[in-house]
């Protein structure tokens, strides 16, 4: 069968899942196509072949996360933006004209490819498309209808963006069921969306097969933007080196790779996927930013974390681990400092809430029922 698959670039935890859903779906014999813009499309390119770019929509955002009140403005209005990585001032395209031009693009590869099915992984430019077209389609997405850190002014939006949802034959959150679901507060009501009929919590897009580490260190993978993660280990390092434990610090720089040490801190520009598993599985707790695919991280390890949002989504993630007493949440260097001590005095209690999530986690298996929903589809 054709599939189209494609997915937003506001993080990479879109394109993560859609390489692994399309690695699964490609062992099955599925004839795939993909489409995404900015990092999410070269990261597609080099895992698949039918690979095309569209135009990328994306947040205001710079060192300090997502402004958003710069957002709310330049959902109609260009605006000058410092590109940290270039170095260099640019004009960022107002989010209508992306989203003009996105939807033109999609529209285009769609006639010619004439799919069976589309899956989409955060785009709502393809449901649109899809629902215009009458192609059956899936969605994937754990950020629905977000109450927790959004502005009430984008509520409209959200209320408009929902009619789209009502065209797919089948919502996929990649999330464990209520009551353990880490993005409660960006989901929101599904009933009252009128979608519940057709939306299935399926589990993480990954092995949560729990496994039990040491308890030797800090692990503090930091990501996000170049100046996010500037931004994060300005704050964060003050803090971490007057602790009395070991700290490995993954600075999120892919490229040249280089170490070093600073007291008891251990600093890599970056970790392969085997060396960032060792240092979570083998870690007393976690520091991140709180962004859903490093949650799951964290819960298949048993580990308490802290999470420093620097985005709302991250936030209402953050703010659910918090209330399972598996996390806790911090701002700023004052309440890291706080955090890091309760932890530490704590560490017990909180290990075995983290567990306890793990083993519930532990029972699903997300990408293998979204195959399963998605050649459903294909026979219906």
């Amino acid at each position: 069968m054709r599939l189209l698959l494609c997915c937003s670039e506001l993080g990479l935890g879109h394109v993560s899942r859609l390489i692994s859903l399309g690695r699964r779906l490609e062992q099955r014999g599925h004839e795939l196509f993909f489409f995404s813009g900015g990092r999410a499309y070269e990261l597609l390119a080099e895992e698949f072949r039918n690979v095309g770019r569209v135009t990328p929509v994306s947040w205001y955002e710079n060192a300090y996360g997502i402004l958003t009140s710069a957002s709310l403005l330049n959902m109609f209005l260009p605006l000058p933006l410092f590109n940290m990585e270039r170095g260099q001032f640019e004009i960022k395209n107002s989010n209508a004209y992306e989203t003009i031009h996105r939807y033109y693009d999609l529209r285009e590869n769609i006639r010619r490819i004439a799919p069976d099915v589309l899956v989409a992984d955060g785009d709502i430019n393809a449901l649109r498309l899809a629902g215009r077209w009458n192609i059956a389609a899936v969605y994937v997405e754990n950020l629905i209808r977000p109450s927790y850190g959004f502005s009430s002014l984008l509520s409209p939006g959200e209320r408009f963006i929902e009619r789209y949802y009502r065209v797919c034959r089948k919502v996929v959150i990649p999330d464990n069921p209520p009551p353990y679901t880490v993005s409660e507060y960006s989901i929101g009501d599904i009933g009252h969306m009128g979608i519940a009929d057709r939306t299935e919590y399926v589990g993480a897009f990954f092995d949560t097969t729990p496994v039990v580490g040491k308890q030797g260190h800090i692990f503090v993978p930091i990501s996000g933007p170049v100046g996010t993660r500037s931004r994060l280990l300005k704050i964060l390092q003050p803090v971490l080196e007057k602790v009395e434990s070991k700290v490995i610090i993954s600075l999120g720089t892919p490229g040249k790779r280089a170490s070093a040490r600073i007291g008891n801190c251990e600093l890599h520009t970056w970790l392969t996927a085997q060396e960032r598993a060792e240092a979570m599985c083998n870690a007393k707790f976690v520091i991140f930013s709180g962004g859903h695919a490093t949650c799951f991280e964290t819960i298949k390890y048993g580990k308490p974390c802290i999470c420093i949002p620097t985005q709302p989504e991250q936030l209402g993630n953050a703010a659910k681990l918090e209330s399972m007493n598996c996390g806790i949440v911090a701002k700023n260097r004052k309440q890291i400092q706080g955090a890091v001590n309760k932890l530490e005095t704590n560490l017990d209690r909180y290990t075995k809430n983290a567990e306890a999530l793990s083993r519930f986690s532990g029972r699903y298996n997300g990408l293998g029922r979204a195959v399963e929903i998605i050649e459903a589809v294909l026979d219906s």
